[in-house]
C-alpha cells in the first residue's frame, strides 16, 4: 500500500511539474541566453550541414535527439526539453527509492525546484540531456549493472565537456576497493561515447581529426574571455543552483552524506562538478561565464543530497504536531516555486522575443504591400531571428570582432540582403551599430522602440527584473 501511495504521489507531482513546464512554453518563447537558440539552430539545420551533427559546440547528443522535433519548429523542441526535464525527475524519484530515501517522491520538486533547472526547463540547452543520462547511469550503477552504467555514463562526452571528468571519477568507482583491480579493463567501456563520436565524425567529415580540428577558438585552455571572477563566484551563486529556501536542506544533507560516508557517489560527484567550475571560473580557464546553469547536470544528484537534509531536518520536528509540519513543508515548496517563476520573469533577455515577433510581423506585412524586398541573405545579432525569420544560420557571417574586416564583410554583401540589429546586444558583442550597416551601403526600413515588462515583474527589484528598454533595426542592401 505504500509503495502504491508513493507512486500516486509521483504521479501527481509530475504533473505538476508538466503545468510548470506548459506555463514556461506558453508565457516566454525564447531563452534567457543565447545558446539556447543556438543549439536548436544547430539542430534544425544539421540536416543541411551533417557536420553538426558531430561538431564539438553543437554537442552530438543534443543534436542527434532533437534533429527530428526542431523540423517541427522551436516550440515543438522546447517541448521535447520539457518532457526530458520531467523525465529526469521520474529517474531521480525511482533513484531515491532504490537507495532507500524516506519521501522519495519529493526528490521529483527538489529537481524542478531548483532555480537554474526552472530557468531552463522549456529551453535548449545541453545541461537536461546530459542530467538525464547521469541519473540513468546512476540507477544502472547502482543495480550492480556496472557495464552498463558505464557505457551509459560515457554519452555524457557527448552532451558536455565535462563528460570527460565524470569518466574520470566513474573510473574511480568501479576500480574502488582495491580487490577490483583485476577487473580494472571495465572501465574501458568508459570509453564507448568518445569512439562512437570519433567514428561518427570521420564517416561525415572524412577528417580522422575533426574533433580536434573543430574545437572553438574560443575555448582556450587559458585566456580569460569572459573574464576570471575568482574563487567566491560559484559559492556565491548556490543559491541560484540549490535554491534560497532550500539552502539549509542541501547543506545538513551535503555534511550528513560525508561525515557518515554513504552514498559516495552522489557527494562526489557533487564535488567534483562544483570544484571544477569553480576553478574554471576563478582563473577563466577554457571559457568559462561562470553560469549557475552548468550545474543543471547533475541537478539529479543535488536533489538527492538536499532530500537527504530535508529528511533530517524533518526528523528534528517529528514530535510536532503534524499539522505544523505539514505548513512548515508546503510554505517552504511553494515560496521556493514562486520564487522560481519570479527568477524567470526577471530574466530580461528572453523578453526581446516579443520586441522581433512584432519587427517580423511587420516585415511579413511590409513584404506583402510592397512585394519589392526579396531576401537573399539575414543578418542578425539575436539567434532567435534567424529562428522567427527561418533562415539558414549559415548565412550570417563569421563575426571576426576585427571592425575593418567585418564592415568590408558587411560592403561585400549581396543585394536583398536584410539585416535584424538592436540597439544593446549588437555593439556590445560585435562593436557595430545600426549606423556602421548604413554606412556598408544598408537603408534602414524600420526603427522599433520596445518596453519590456515581465508578466510579474514591473519594476527593478535590487537591479533585477525591471523594464528592459530595447531598440531594433531593420537594414536592406538594395544593391
Amino acid at each position: 500500500m505504500g509503495s502504491d501511495r508513493q507512486k500516486l504521489a509521483a504521479a501527481a507531482l509530475l504533473l505538476l511539474c508538466a503545468g510548470a513546464g506548459a506555463a514556461l512554453l506558453l508565457l516566454f518563447a525564447d531563452s534567457c541566453q543565447q545558446d539556447g537558440g543556438l543549439h536548436y539552430l544547430f539542430a534544425r539545420w544539421a540536416w543541411r550541414h551533417p557536420g553538426l551533427f558531430v561538431g564539438v559546440w553543437s554537442r552530438p547528443l543534443y543534436t542527434t535527439v532533437y534533429a527530428l522535433p526542431a523540423l517541427g519548429g522551436y516550440t515543438a523542441a522546447r517541448a521535447l526539453t520539457v518532457i526530458i526535464c520531467l523525465l529526469i525527475a521520474w529517474q531521480t524519484w525511482r533513484l531515491a527509492t532504490a537507495l532507500g530515501f524516506a519521501r522519495s517522491p519529493l526528490a521529483i520538486l527538489l529537481v524542478w525546484l531548483q532555480p537554474s533547472f526552472f530557468l531552463f526547463a522549456a529551453d535548449n540547452m545541453t545541461e537536461q540531456i546530459f542530467a538525464l543520462v547521469v541519473v540513468i547511469a546512476l540507477r544502472l550503477h547502482h543495480q550492480g549493472k556496472r557495464v552498463a552504467g558505464a557505457i551509459v555514463a560515457s554519452l555524457t562526452i557527448l552532451a558536455r565537456p565535462e563528460g570527460f571528468f565524470l569518466g574520470i571519477l566513474w573510473a574511480a568507482w568501479l576500480l574502488w576497493p582495491l580487490r577490483r583491480w583485476r577487473q580494472a579493463t571495465i572501465i574501458l567501456w568508459l570509453g564507448t561515447g568518445a569512439l562512437l563520436w570519433w567514428v561518427a565524425a570521420l564517416l561525415i567529415t572524412g577528417d580522422p581529426l575533426f574533433i580536434l580540428h573543430n574545437w572553438p577558438q574560443n575555448w582556450p585552455l587559458t585566456g580569460t574571455i569572459y573574464g576570471a571572477a575568482g574563487l567566491v563566484a560559484y559559492p556565491a551563486r548556490l543559491p541560484e543552483i540549490v535554491g534560497p529556501f532550500l539552502l539549509l536542506p542541501f547543506l545538513v544533507g551535503l555534511w550528513r552524506l560525508l561525515r557518515t560516508r554513504r552514498h559516495a557517489t552522489l557527494t562526489s560527484t557533487f564535488l567534483l562538478f562544483f570544484t571544477l567550475h569553480t576553478i574554471l571560473r576563478a582563473w577563466g580557464l577554457l571559457g568559462s561565464a561562470g553560469y549557475p546553469r552548468y550545474l543543471v547536470a547533475i541537478s539529479p544528484v543535488i536533489a538527492l543530497i538536499t532530500l537527504c537534509g530535508w529528511n533530517r531536518l524533518a526528523d528534528c520536528f517529528r514530535r510536532s504536531p503534524a499539522w505544523w509540519r505539514t505548513a512548515v513543508a508546503a510554505t517552504i515548496l511553494a515560496t521556493s516555486a514562486w520564487f522560481n517563476f519570479i527568477y524567470v520573469d526577471g530574466a530580461e533577455w528572453s523578453r526581446d522575443a516579443r520586441a522581433i515577433q512584432q519587427v517580423h510581423h511587420w516585415f511579413i506585412g511590409e513584404q506583402r504591400k510592397l512585394n519589392d524586398l526579396p531576401v537573399t541573405r539575414l543578418i542578425w545579432n539575436e539567434p532567435y531571428a534567424c529562428i522567427i525569420f527561418d533562415r539558414d544560420p549559415w548565412e550570417n557571417p563569421e563575426w571576426t570582432h576585427d571592425r575593418e574586416r567585418d564592415l568590408e564583410t558587411l560592403r561585400s554583401s549581396p543585394p536583398g540582403t536584410l539585416v535584424i540589429w538592436d540597439r544593446l546586444i549588437g555593439p556590445k558583442w560585435f562593436g557595430l551599430q545600426s549606423e556602421d550597416f548604413e554606412a556598408a551601403g544598408f537603408r534602414r526600413i524600420y526603427t522599433g522602440n520596445f518596453r519590456l515588462e515581465g508578466h510579474l515583474i514591473t519594476r527593478s527589484w535590487f537591479g533585477y527584473g525591471g523594464p528592459r528598454h530595447q531598440t531594433y533595426y531593420l537594414l536592406y542592401k538594395d544593391r
